[in-house]
């Protein structure tokens, strides 16, 4: 079974790349945006961590954070806020937090956070969080390493975007992923990136794990659409 994270952000943008990047390093994840929302939420599901936001319609983060410690002593829970002074923090933890990260932050390091804290409470192996490597053809990805293997064995590092296009195209193989969703998904909406950007990857990919990249048996485009992986 993945990690079930219940992740509570009211700034959909956020929540949205959030969510991705934990789907990336194989985590279940619902969501919730608002306060009411996350408390039925939580009392129907079986959540292993919780990621909360302070400042949330009809009930705030912090009553929510006090509300699931009440429920349950030894679910992590960790607040994500712009509320970032020596003072929110100290209540959070005193609520019942057993991390803070302020606004704005690194994913990565929200990332390792949580994985650190499941890791803790003891209830999640690493194994379980740890991303396998993915095989195609006579190529290997390795997810937690960026590295990969190419033609004739060759091997070498993939880069942080190639990394996560690679999963998501990957993950839902056999599917039309649209030029729209990979562009919000994959990348910031302050880097300003075209569908031509997503082109020059795809064609990265077809150098690296095509015999013939004119003739691609795993990374085709569709004309209008998007993207697809074949494995």
């Amino acid at each position: 079974m993945k990690p079930h994270v219940l992740l509570i952000e009211d700034e959909t943008h956020i929540a949205q790349t959030i969510q991705l990047n934990f789907e990336l390093e194989d985590y279940a994840v619902t969501c919730a945006n608002d306060g009411k929302q996350a408390l039925q939420l939580f009392k129907s599901q079986k959540f292993d961590a919780v990621v909360l936001d302070i400042m949330l319609p009809e009930i705030d983060g912090l009553s929510l954070c006090e509300l699931f410690r009440d429920s349950d002593k030894s679910i992590p829970i960790l607040i994500l806020s712009a509320r970032s002074s020596q003072e929110d923090k100290i209540e959070g933890l005193k609520l019942g937090a057993d991390d803070y990260l302020a606004k704005p932050f690194n994913l990565e390091e929200l990332l390792l956070r949580v994985k650190n804290l499941l890791k803790r409470s003891g209830n999640i192996t690493i194994d379980k969080l740890d991303l396998p490597a993915y095989s195609f053809g006579t190529f290997q990805v390795n997810f937690l390493t960026y590295e990969a293997s190419g033609l004739s064995g060759k091997k070498f590092l993939l880069n942080k975007k190639e990394l996560l296009l690679l999963k998501l195209l990957i993950e839902r193989k056999n599917e039309v992923v649209s030029r729209d969703e990979i562009l919000e998904k994959i990348w910031d909406s302050d880097a300003n990136p075209t569908t031509r950007t997503i082109d020059n990857y795809i064609l990265a990919f077809r150098k690296y794990f095509e015999i013939n990249p004119k003739e691609p048996r795993y990374f085709h485009s569709i004309r209008g659409v998007g993207y697809k992986f074949t494995p």
